[in-house]
């Protein structure tokens, strides 16, 4: 066996970083000690010698990012951080996976710093690296001038076989290969074996042949301890610009420890005897946890000066280039601290009531108003822009000059928003992605992360309702409303008119935090907002849009269904019986209004009827279990929009019978 003494100093600071991985894991009896043991040699070239980073400052725009997509190995990631000088202590360390340490189970954005992006649900980490480059690549191309290469950085990838198992890694990939993004790295974590068992159980793609056939540039070595043929590989995937790169490097899981080689040492703490065999194995002091020798510490800490000379050096070039190009720089600054325009709002459109427009069609008329007002609004949709309308006119494919503001994800639903989460967390745009309202099911793990992370990512759905007609029911979305109000933190937005969806707008803009638009194909009339203040209104997530001395009854609706409760409300008035019409277009920003503002709008004992064409689950705690729902729990129909949403009971006739059902109660 090995002894300190005959350790290089890489050897001891990549002995050092595997020993402490395990010691997590082993203190918090959980984790997964197998990939850090195999993979430290790739995390310590990375951090120690390749990557523009500065501990010193984790936010510094023109670092390279590094991304562990397989998150269960997040005591890698942890341990580095720390040895690299990033604010993670050893009493970090020591405590993680436990209460309010800022070292969970898996890394999240936010918790920890130096953690780029919320990791492990699998797959994910790979297609947000994928947006990190996207925008890494337009950023250049907007701010960059000859001689000033403000932005010019590497997005890394450390992925295993469970990234590449799962779907979404495909249509990640593939869209990278596309696009030729050349700054993207990926690490592949060969080491043939899953938490099941043997790889060859479950998957026997050939990784090398896949990327190739993604136009990605691809690479083998053959032995991840030899830290001269990954350098090799990885100025190799530099060189090559034009091109993604993969570099599959075969490990070894649990490397040292007598578990090696097995998925034994996959997902559980080595335990007291494995570990100290461990410790053994790379010569190690048996009996000390935590233990970092002087000499490693030293070596893994030349990371802070180095990144703090980049950082300088950079500060200095970013200085020269203010003086040259004002504008830019200021604008450049801005984006990065996510910040607006100085009254970019009054770019936003008002809509007059003579002309019924669908909120689909108003949503691309607004992104188009307020395109130069907010430049850093950037994105597009899973190959449906002629439908969805999100796309400016007139403006480049990103795929044609990266410069471009238009991205054509082509029909990859998850992969473009688990992009734009990527986009988001990079920093310097607002990213938005665009599909029909039902395909959010396959959006949903993208959206959740999404808004775990509180990122500002913006999510695009349009055909919101069986009002879309004709497609049927795998199209018109029933569920997913509530599916997505459920998800906490997550704004959601479903406009009655042209003017409400010009003031989500607003309201999406300037959040900054994840929201998504439930808009439709079909065309609804226009509130007339020389009568009512409608961002007003909507800023508060609910308001009253028509009423009446001495309600008798409320009538609360969303989207195309609030004109139907306008009808209705007049036909209920003609028969001598007062109504409210509330227009709930946020039932989050509602919620987060006071208790009075609430009970102003929905006051109590005052029946009240929802209406809204999606599931009723949720909407009793506004309209409390003495109130009704019309709404659907049930899938559509083919047909007609007009028809179908008749068949379903949105007229004006059947919201007042039931209205007047609630009276007699």
């Amino acid at each position: 066996m090995a002894t300190l003494a005959d350790l290089s100093l890489d050897e001891l600071s990549i002995d050092t970083l595997r020993l402490l991985s395990v010691d997590e894991v082993e203190k918090a009896k959980s984790g997964h000690p197998g990939a850090p043991l195999g993979c430290a040699p790739i995390a310590y070239l990375l951090f120690h010698k390749i990557m523009k980073h500065n501990p010193a400052n984790s936010k510094w725009a023109d670092r390279d990012r590094f991304v562990l997509s397989n998150g269960h190995a997040s005591a890698l990631l942890y341990a580095t951080l720390f040895l690299s000088g990033y604010k993670v202590t050893l009493d970090d360390l020591q405590a993680f996976r436990q209460w309010h340490s800022r070292t969970p189970g898996h890394p999240e954005f936010g918790d920890t710093d130096g953690v780029e992006v919320t990791t492990g649900p699998l797959g994910q980490g790979l297609a947000m690296a994928v947006g990190m480059a996207i925008a890494e690549r337009h950023l250049a191309a907007v701010y960059n001038r000859p001689n000033y290469e403000i932005v010019n950085h590497h997005t890394y990838v450390l992925c295993g076989d469970g990234d590449l198992m799962e779907g979404v890694s495909h249509e990640a990939c593939a869209l990278a290969g596309t696009l030729g993004l050349g700054k993207l790295i990926l690490f592949y974590d060969d080491n043939l074996i899953s938490l099941d068992g043997p790889t060859e159980l479950s998957y026997s793609d050939n990784v090398l042949e896949r990327f190739e056939a993604y136009h990605w540039h691809t690479q083998r070595v053959a032995d991840g301890n030899d830290l001269k043929a990954i350098e090799a590989a990885i100025e190799a995937a530099k060189a090559e610009t034009s091109k993604p790169s993969l570099i599959a490097v075969r490990t070894v899981i649990g490397y040292g420890s007598p578990k090696a080689g097995t998925n034994k040492v996959h997902g559980e703490a080595l335990g007291p005897e494995d570990t100290a065999a461990t410790k053994k194995f790379y010569g190690f002091p048996e009996d000390k946890s935590f233990f970092v020798p002087d000499d490693a510490l030293k070596n893994w800490r030349k990371a802070i000066d180095r990144g703090s000379t980049a950082e300088a050096e950079w500060q200095h070039l970013f200085t020269h280039y203010a003086a040259d190009f004002r504008d830019l720089a200021v604008e450049f600054d801005r984006t990065q601290k996510g910040l607006r325009k100085k009254n970019w709002a009054k770019s936003i459109p008002t809509f007059p009531p003579d002309k019924k427009q669908a909120t689909r069609n108003a949503g691309g008329a607004i992104m188009n108003a307020i395109a130069d007002s907010v430049p850093e609004l950037f994105g597009g949709a899973a190959d449906l822009t002629s439908s969805t309308k999100t796309i400016f006119k007139p403006g480049a494919s990103f795929h044609v000059d990266p410069a471009g503001r238009n991205v054509f994800f082509g029909v990859r639903e998850f992969g473009m928003c688990a992009a734009v989460n990527g986009m988001a967390v990079h920093g310097g745009l607002v990213p938005f992605g665009s599909t029909f309202f039902t395909f959010s099911d396959y959006c949903k793990p993208a959206i959740r992360l999404a808004a775990l992370m509180q990122i500002h990512s913006i999510f695009v759905f349009t055909h919101d309702s069986i009002g879309l007609g004709e497609d049927g029911p795998t199209h018109q979305p029933i569920e997913h409303l509530m599916m997505l109000r459920a998800v906490p933190g997550l704004t959601d937005f479903r406009p009655a008119d042209a003017n409400e969806t010009a003031a989500c707008w607003r309201l999406a803009l300037d959040r900054t935090t994840p929201s998504f638009f439930a808009l439709t194909r079909q065309d609804l009339p226009v509130i007339d907002t020389t009568k009512h203040d409608v961002y007003a209104g909507t800023s508060k997530g609910a308001y009253i849009l028509e009423d009446a001395a001495n309600a008798q009854v409320v009538l609360i609706a969303t989207g195309s269904e609030v004109s139907t409760a306008l009808d209705a409300a007049k036909a209920l008035s003609g028969e001598g019986i007062a109504a409210r019409v509330v227009s709930m277009p946020s039932w989050r920003i509602f919620d987060e209004q006071s208790a009075e503002y609430k009970a102003s709008v929905l006051p109590r004992n005052v029946p009240k009827l929802a209406v809204e064409a999606g599931a009723t689950l949720g909407w009793w705690k506004y309209v409390g279990l003495d109130g009704d729902v019309i709404g659907i729990d049930r899938f559509g129909a083919s047909a007609p929009g007009p028809k179908v949403m008749a068949e379903y009971g949105f007229t004006p006739e059947n919201v007042a019978t039931r209205a007047k059902a609630l009276l007699n109660k």
